[in-house]
């Protein structure tokens, strides 16, 4: 286990020319894709239901080798689009784009591919609840029936999009060398699932969402404001938020209303029920055993989000490499730019 103290708000830019140069110099190198789309059909679910027409969204970067076994797949976080990821911490920084072929894949529920929001067959409430599980079928599926890729080099994913990480693990054990979830869990903790439904109750009983049959979506700033609180640390807040900062970021907040609810709901839905070890009796221990890929596993020790004990505690049964971070910017420290974490990425890659 390596423990470190880095504190990524440290390397923040000061002045908003540095950041529109950096900003330039990251897209001119890598030139990403737009936006894009394929439909894989009727995805069944772990549920036995049924999404129709499912559609997954993505944006590419860099080039498939002729033998099509250079593909890295980033899936996106809670509530997350590839575009937020691509705009948001620049993957391509700690990948290699001339070797590797990027593939950053939204998530079920995020907006892009199939969600209660933009489902025509099944809008709202109509939507089937789906897992994380559900997600990387419907990954699996674009992959290798849609795109002809029948192998990963690695899948690497933040937050939920460590969730993921998890699941391709025990999923499709042959499919994938090199596995990194980050501030991901294999099985939230019984704090986690008294935050995640403390937040799906503060949407449950506010009257306009009304058991999710709105016709506009609907002001909850209170379940925003409980993800937000958890999302760093008290030290944090209190380090960088003045006394009268507090104000102007509830009405922040209030501003911040543009995901569909639904959506969001229907994803947290998903992070509860998050626990790779369903398929194995219960037993994390037998799961680990099914496992095959190479194993980076990075938790944040001051994580408020999501905690940290469950993927440190699995890693004991793995022959995995484990990184906990240790910063007051709890789970906000869980990106691709700690050097330690951008160094091991990179050998795990190029030497496995």
């Amino acid at each position: 286990m390596v423990l470190l103290n880095y504190d990524p708000m440290k390397k923040i830019a000061s002045s908003a020319l540095c950041l529109f140069i950096y900003i330039t110099v990251c897209f001119a190198q890598v030139k990403p894709d737009k936006q894009q789309f394929i439909s894989i059909g009727d995805l069944k679910l772990e549920s036995g239901s049924v999404i129709k027409d499912c559609r997954i969204g993505y944006r590419t970067y860099g080039h498939l080798n002729a033998a099509k076994t250079n593909t890295i797949l980033f899936p996106s976080w809670y509530g997350g689009t590839s575009k937020d990821i691509e705009v948001g911490i620049a993957p391509w920084r700690t990948i290699d784009t001339t070797k590797y072929y990027l593939i950053i894949a939204d998530a079920l529920g995020n907006g892009i591919s199939s969600s209660p929001s933009n489902s025509d067959k099944q809008h709202g409430t109509d939507f089937p609840f789906f897992s994380i599980r559900d997600m990387v079928e419907s990954q699996h599926h674009m992959l290798s029936k849609s795109m002809g890729i029948g192998h990963l080099r690695a899948v690497i994913g933040i937050s939920m999009g460590g969730f993921q990480t998890f699941q391709w693990a025990v999923s499709y054990p042959d499919f994938v060398d090199v596995l990194v979830p980050i501030v991901g869990s294999p099985q939230i903790s019984s704090y986690d699932l008294m935050l995640y439904n403390t937040f799906a109750k503060a949407i449950e009983v506010d009257t306009g969402y009304n058991h999710g049959h709105y016709k506009h979506n609907p002001r909850i700033p209170v379940a925003k404001m409980i993800l937000e609180l958890s999302v760093t640390t008290p030290a944090n807040r209190v380090s960088t938020m003045p006394r009268d900062g507090v104000a102007p970021w509830m009405h922040q907040i209030e501003a911040m209303m543009d995901k569909d609810w639904n959506n969001q709901y229907y994803q947290m839905k998903a992070a509860i029920g998050q626990d790779i070890s369903k398929s194995f009796n219960g037993s994390l221990k037998d799961a680990a055993a099914h496992i095959k890929a190479k194993m980076l596993i990075v938790s944040s020790k001051q994580d408020h989000l999501v905690n940290p004990t469950p993927a440190i505690e699995f890693s004991k049964l793995l022959p995995a490499k484990l990184i906990v971070l240790d910063s007051e910017s709890g789970h906000l420290a869980g990106n691709l730019e700690d050097p330690v974490v951008k160094k091991d990425i990179k050998e795990l890659l190029d030497n496995n």
